[in-house]
């Protein structure tokens, strides 16, 4: 399937459409706020647009995964090309896009998420240009990232999203915004070493023909390192089962679970939410910690799948652990936000929990997860983000009877906070039911014992609730006002998507179905099939 405008592959557009806006914010007069902010938002609209496209365009009987046939929107062409020395070999980068039932859902919340940002946005005043130019190129990697597929690549955009994530919040967030940023720049920057060491691992053992020389080269081409028969005898990497294929596994795992986060990774996400400006947290629950198990499903499932298998029971105790302890987390908080943030680590485990069981239920359960946490705790984010911006404060035993001052604002955090604990009707009932249905068949016992997640969740999201909504209303607060209109534009579309799906579900799991069966089957028969190809 091929898709240009104006001679540009439609994966091009998508993921570069908000550097032009970042160079239009950068040309206009430091003086027009108001345009800069209206040029993000006309980017990011188009940038919607261009998901929806690809996801009405989508085929959804093709796998993808690791066969090149499967791949949809492909988008293929040298990109770097250095003759070296006979020894060394030729160096050959491609610009090689493309995607899948395990990426176009990503694709789809990138962009949403992105356009709700640049919404929550509306009211920052301090360095406006540097703020929505850094947003939008962080929407660049982010969107990258999910269509990239030659690791190179991949990592080239990986990196492009640490730089704007670390200065929007260094410079914007709150009092401790320095300490937070670079704790976040710091565990980061030691995942993405682990994953060049990987990388160049990969790299040094996978060699393919190229079609146009009919010389044998190294590549970065992940489809091409997903197929044993490419590595080469004697490689570092060769085989199944050796010393180094766990060693690389590991290493990817490592820089993967820092991004997820998985215990005891996780210590950066609490500091970083808390101290990071609204639209920022919405970007960062909501996007970036996906980027992370999409790495895994990605990159580190497939090329390995016998490290996956062997390391499969481990993945699936840290899921347990980032459950449980997540919650309980959730329930000790005195800060709103900072429960939010721990109620992330405690539904990304639910995400891990779902891929470790590597069937089709689980892989389902686990990637439709991602996406619905992805709208849900958005939601959450705006919701705390709205009376903060009125009380400037987020302590939850300041508040109390807000239900009967903030009506509107109510009826949008009752969807999303009976959404966050899985009630049947919204989004992430579904998602939760199938990550749990997967893990039981495979791990009994360890499922038991997370699905106490299930009820701490809803522990801490209803004394939440009742202690904030319910009750009597402090006098201070008799003249807080309501949700606005900019407020409901960034919270209904999410709230819509949440009960929609939750009563079909069909539109992400049709697409995803095709995808997760495939790598399923790659992973449990050890890469045989890419072999024969699909």
């Amino acid at each position: 399937m091929d898709y240009h405008f104006l001679g540009v592959g439609v994966l091009t557009w998508i993921t570069f459409l908000p550097i032009v806006g970042m160079v239009v914010v950068l040309a206009l007069p430091k003086e027009k706020k108001n345009a800069m902010r209206w040029a993000s938002l006309a980017f990011t609209v188009l940038q919607v647009l261009l998901a929806g496209f690809i996801f009405a365009a989508f085929n959804r009987n093709l796998a993808g995964i690791n066969t090149m046939d499967g791949m949809q929107f492909k988008e293929l062409g040298t990109w770097i090309d250095i003759k070296s020395i006979s020894w060394f070999g030729r160096i050959h980068i491609d610009y090689f896009l493309g995607v899948d039932g395990i990426s176009t859902p990503m694709v789809l919340l990138t962009a949403l998420i992105s356009f709700v940002a640049v919404i929550a946005s509306w009211k920052i005043e301090k360095s406006v240009k540097g703020y929505f130019a850094l947003l939008l190129l962080l929407d660049t990697g982010m969107m990258g990232v999910f269509v990239a597929l030659d690791f190179f690549l991949f990592y080239v955009f990986w990196e492009i999203m640490l730089l704007p994530m670390y200065f929007l919040i260094g410079v914007w967030g709150g009092p401790r915004r320095e300490y937070a940023a670079i704790k976040f720049f710091l565990y980061t920057l030691l995942g993405s070493v682990l994953m060049l060491l990987a990388m160049l691992a990969l790299y040094f053992s996978v060699s393919v023909v190229d079609p146009a020389t009919g010389e044998k080269i190294h590549t970065f081409n992940m489809l091409a390192m997903m197929n044993p028969a490419n590595f080469d005898p004697g490689s570092i990497l060769a085989g199944l089962h050796t010393y180094w294929r766990y060693v690389a596994y590991v290493a990817l795992f490592i820089g993967f679970a820092i991004k997820v986060p998985i215990f005891p990774f996780h210590t950066w996400l609490p500091d970083a939410h808390v101290e990071a400006p609204t639209a920022i947290s919405v970007i960062l629950a909501g996007v970036l910690l996906k980027m992370g198990a999409y790495g895994l499903l990605r990159i580190a499932f497939p090329i390995f799948p016998d490290a996956a298998l062997k390391y499969a029971y481990p993945l699936a105790f840290l899921g347990f652990i980032n459950i449980v302890y997540g919650a309980l987390c959730a329930m000790a908080q005195k800060d709103f936000k900072k429960l939010i943030a721990y109620s992330s680590v405690s539904h990304m485990g639910i995400v891990i929990l779902g891929l470790a069981a590597f069937n089709t239920q689980g892989m389902m359960g686990a990637v439709f997860q991602m996406f619905n946490h992805g709208t849900i705790t958005a939601m959450l984010f705006l919701i705390v983000g709205v009376i903060y911006d009125r009380a400037h404060t987020r302590g939850l035993d300041d508040f109390g009877g807000l239900m009967n001052q903030m009506p509107k604002y109510s009826a949008v955090m009752v969807i999303a906070f009976f959404a966050a604990l899985g009630l049947p009707g919204l989004s992430g009932f579904i998602s939760e039911a199938f990550s749990f249905l997967g893990a039981f068949q495979t791990y009994r016992w360890l499922t038991i014992a997370s699905s106490v997640g299930i009820v701490l969740t809803a522990a801490y999201m209803l004394w939440t609730l009742q202690r904030v909504f319910l009750g009597t209303l402090p006098e201070r607060w008799k003249s807080l006002p309501d949700i606005n209109g900019r407020e409901l534009v960034a919270l209904v579309p999410l709230a819509v998507i949440v009960i929609f799906l939750g009563i079909y579900p069909a539109p992400i799991l049709n697409i995803m179905n095709a995808s997760a069966n495939y790598l399923v089957d790659v992973v449990k028969n050890g890469g045989a099939l890419a072999l024969m190809g699909r």
